[in-house]
């Protein structure tokens, strides 16, 4: 097999995306550790709960959401916990799942932390773009999601950690 080296503009474009992507979520996390005691993950745990019906979601289905394994978002989701932020409840038509519900003090929690949130990732990545760089980074973005997530023809196999879903439902 032959190595398909990057040519020197995709080497420039790889660099700059991971020192940009490493920074963004650098600033990011600061900025929530300064307000809110809590990794940039925890947040978007508590605003994916906050979106949900009910505030609520399968924990398998969260983890698809944020994109992390089972195994931190347990993790996480026991932290959370801990801080009255999120509770978990049994799933009563599949005894081997759980869900996650956003309590009122996670809700006032994120209602508190997303002003300096939105304002970070504002001052940090959209107030550096004009209106035509906004739409081609979601463009981009969106493109290498889809073929990392399997919808494209280049599809990885099934075993992206997040992706595994049981088959039962709690409602």
């Amino acid at each position: 097999m032959t190595t398909r080296w990057l040519a020197p503009e995709e080497q420039r474009a790889w660099r700059a995306y991971i020192a940009a992507s490493h920074l963004l979520e650098d600033a990011i996390d600061r900025q929530l550790q300064q307000e809110a005691g809590m990794p940039h993950v925890y947040y978007s745990i508590l605003a994916n709960l906050s979106e949900a019906p009910d505030r609520r979601l399968r924990m398998t289905d969260l983890a698809e959401r944020t994109k992390i394994t089972r195994s931190r978002l347990t993790y996480a989701v026991t932290r959370l916990e801990k801080d009255g932020a999120v509770r978990r409840e049994g799933c009563p038509s599949d005894r081997r799942g759980s869900t996650a519900v956003l309590t009122d003090e996670g809700m006032a929690l994120l209602e508190r932390t997303a002003p300096g949130h939105v304002e970070t990732v504002r001052a940090a990545l959209f107030d550096r773009l004009t209106a035509e760089q906004v739409g081609q980074l979601e463009e981009i973005c969106a493109s290498v999601a889809r073929g990392l997530e399997g919808d494209d023809a280049q599809a990885p196999p099934d075993d992206v950690p997040w992706r595994r879903r049981s088959q039962g439902s709690c409602t």
